[in-house]
């Protein structure tokens, strides 16, 4: 039986690559080129800006090991490179094809599946390069949100199944021609580079999987109050974030999909202006709190406002970016205390970061779009929000496409990660928690000079 199921999967690739060669588009570029002999430049700037959000990986990557315990961070660094390696393989098969195919009633694409046909072709090829760094950003989000406690095979199935079917779903609605996009109101459903898209999508189904996990043991007293349980490598988290802020350089300005539009320096300036009014509110509010410099939160303020900024970034002035990072620095503050009052264990913050703040990015698309910047254009029709004429209609199609994204992303990752628990169990056993995921699930400790070895 294992033979023929070897043969039928091999068959099945044959022809996937036999109608790749028979219907092929442009493989080599050339009538790209003629018709366009600008492109290049777009091709470079677009691949460069892919570049630097593939990077972003190792940004993750640090800043979960840093905010988590040292006999875990392999699993970290493991799960955040199987994330992207799993992910790409099942969006280059299927997830691709949903998000960008031939629309099928508003709801998902049809064709392009394993690139097949004439999807041979440099301009798909771009496309597709672009948007799997960003299906594998919103599936290594989640990582972040069920740290030290879930099985590695159970997130190895999760990042297939995130980017096969859960993001490419919910994008093709809004960058693949699908129903949100064409929403009677104001321009549709906004998100210039993935507030809601990428981040809240992996911070929301980050949420389902921390409250189907369960909290870390000892993260909760009898009492029912929350414990510290603090990172080991906060310098390693520095850096990540680091990494991350320069990665989100590509995020942004790189989703004009062309070094024509000179509103890449109004992007780049806004996703700064956004991160450091988040950074500092969120170190200012702990503060008066606490009386620390708690530079965990400063960090993790720097992403709360990248990843607001990240779907208005083209649409706004930078006053509006600055107030946009305030309020993004506030969210993710009291977030922060509003999964802990609800005994949900975040241990990197990423619900707040990446969930709460990806629809704030959203709606405030709806309330600061200053009317001089098209859809991906620098033609008319503009966007314009609420302070600036636009009505409420353009707030009113952000206010859909999140609530719309919230009910999605968490209704998917629920039941993704119950059935997962029901066929396979996705936690790991107390003891080996205790114990460490690095020596339990993969025997090599990232620090091995700290473990004692029994014979």
């Amino acid at each position: 039986m294992g033979r023929w199921r070897f043969f039928l999967v091999l068959s099945f690739f044959l022809f996937v690559l036999a109608t790749g060669v028979a219907l092929a588009g442009d493989p080599t570029g050339a009538a790209t080129l003629k018709a366009d002999p600008g492109a290049p430049v777009d091709y470079v700037w677009v691949l460069v800006c892919g570049f630097l959000v593939m990077f972003m990986q190792a940004g993750f990557a640090c800043v979960e090991a840093g905010f988590c315990r040292s006999k875990n961070t392999t699993n970290l660094f493991t799960k955040n490179l199987l994330d992207f390696v799993a992910g790409s393989l099942a969006f280059w098969a299927i997830g691709f094809a949903i998000l960008m195919g031939k629309d099928w009633h508003g709801l998902i694409g049809t064709s392009g599946f394993f690139l097949a046909g004439d999807n041979y072709d440099v301009g798909t090829y771009l496309s597709f390069f672009w948007q799997m760094v960003f299906c594998a950003t919103a599936a290594t989000i989640v990582s972040g949100a069920v740290a030290e406690r879930i099985k590695f095979k159970a997130y190895l199935l999760y990042s297939i199944a995130i980017s096969a079917v859960i993001y490419p779903i919910y994008a093709h609605w809004v960058w693949g021609g699908g129903w949100l996009a064409n929403l009677k109101f104001g321009l549709g459903h906004l998100d210039f580079a993935g507030s809601g898209v990428v981040h809240a999508v992996g911070g929301i189904v980050g949420l389902a999987g921390a409250i189907v996990l369960g909290p870390r043991y000892g993260k909760f007293g009898r009492d029912g109050k929350p414990r510290a349980i603090p990172g080991h490598n906060i310098p390693l988290a520095a850096l990540g974030v680091f990494i991350l802020w320069f990665g989100w350089y590509g995020f942004n300005p790189g989703s004009t999909f062309s070094a024509h539009h000179l509103r890449i320096s109004v992007i780049a300036v806004n996703t700064t202006l956004a991160a450091s009014a988040a950074s500092l509110t969120a170190l200012l509010i702990v503060l008066w709190k606490t009386n620390k410099w708690d530079l965990g939160m400063a960090l993790n303020g720097v992403l709360a406002g990248l990843v607001a900024i990240t779907a208005p970034c083209a649409w706004v002035e930078s006053w509006a970016a600055v107030v946009i990072g305030i309020i993004a620095g506030i969210i993710m503050v009291a977030g922060v205390y509003l999964l802990e009052a609800l005994k949900i264990d975040d241990p990197v913050g990423a619900v707040p970061v990446h969930g709460f703040n990806g629809l704030w990015g959203l709606i405030s698309v709806g309330i600061f779009a200053d009317g001089t910047y098209g859809n991906y254009s620098i033609d008319p029709p503009f966007v314009k929000g609420l302070l600036y004429g636009g009505g409420v209609d353009q707030l009113i199609a952000q206010i859909i496409g999140a609530v719309v994204l919230f009910i999605w992303a968490f209704g998917a990752g629920y039941i993704l990660f119950k059935v997962l628990d029901i066929l396979i169990g996705i936690r790991i056993d107390p003891r080996e928690e205790i114990q460490g995921v690095d020596i339990v699930e993969h025997g090599t400790p990232a620090y091995p000079e700290f473990y004692v070895i029994r014979r």
